[in-house]
């Protein structure tokens, strides 16, 4: 292990088993597109439907009930006829951009290291 991994590794086995759990909850198909949609300010249902090629209704109303059971984002339920709701990340669910960035950082690195090489 070279001297950067060390510094970087896991401390415990509860770190670790967080660390897996978040990563496996934001690797869920379709939940990090919804939150990056989300980072621009709260949407309606069908506004996110339309901007996520590919999704399901059902696929998209089981993450938006996922992402409000985690508390990254709030339904905000708009008492208007007909009815209207709105979905808005949370503060952590914000801090999800630091995150969205560091991978994007490291996506733009690994690409230009693989470009190197050819």
């Amino acid at each position: 292990m070279n001297k950067n991994a060390k510094e970087h590794a896991p401390s415990s086995e509860s770190s670790c088993n967080a660390y897996r759990l978040a990563i496996e909850f934001i690797g869920k198909r379709w939940t990090g597109i919804i939150i990056y949609q989300l980072f621009e300010g709260p949407k309606r249902y069908h506004e996110l439907l339309n901007a996520i090629d590919g999704i399901s209704d059902r696929l998209l109303s089981e993450r938006l009930k996922d992402l409000e059971q985690e508390g990254l984002l709030r339904k905000h339920v708009i008492a208007d006829a007909p009815k209207k709701v709105e979905y808005e990340l949370t503060p952590p669910g914000y801090e999800f951009i630091e995150v969205f960035k560091a991978i994007m950082d490291w996506a733009e690195k690994k690409e230009a290291y693989l470009n190197e090489l050819m």
